[in-house]
């Protein structure tokens, strides 16, 4: 989670937040990797503020809905009330549609995320020799690259 960004937002910041229909969009999807083998998948589910394109948290795990409720879970003290996906059945058995919009239209800042990762982590693009053999390095690599270059942590 993007604990700075979080930081940001006093308690009485984040009440008025939850009011304003602007400031509360992310979007959401996930980007498929694997470990070893192309039949074992890892997928990196992540976040980003609609308007700024801040990475807010990340989940890296199977193609699942409980991988999509941990990551919800991890967004809920953002306030976030407008959630912009592709029309992947998770995110539709698990967000009402009022706070749910589909469509690449509305996802571009996440999908152009994809592309900055596929090409600086070479383990994530599609057609490489480069990939991991064990699912926790896999994860390492991802979790130390998002929390350097996206929440500014020192490793």
């Amino acid at each position: 989670m993007n604990e700075a960004r979080l930081a940001e937002l006093e308690p009485s910041q984040t009440i008025v937040q939850l009011c304003q229909w602007e400031d509360t969009e992310a979007e959401l999807d996930e980007m498929w990797s694997f470990v070893g083998s192309k039949q074992q998948q890892r997928w990196l589910w992540h976040a980003v503020d609609h308007k700024t394109g801040a990475v807010l948290a990340y989940v890296l795990a199977e193609h699942k809905d409980a991988a999509f409720l941990e990551l919800k879970a991890l967004l809920e003290p953002f306030g976030i009330t407008q959630f912009y996906t592709d029309g992947w059945g998770t995110y539709e058995r698990h967000v009402e549609p009022v706070f749910h919009t589909v469509g690449k239209v509305h996802t571009q800042t996440i999908e152009r995320k994809h592309l900055t990762l596929r090409t600086r982590i070479k383990r994530l693009a599609r057609k490489t020799i480069c990939f991991s053999k064990s699912e926790w390095l896999h994860d390492v690599v991802i979790g130390l690259f998002i929390n350097r270059f996206e929440f500014g942590l020192p490793i």
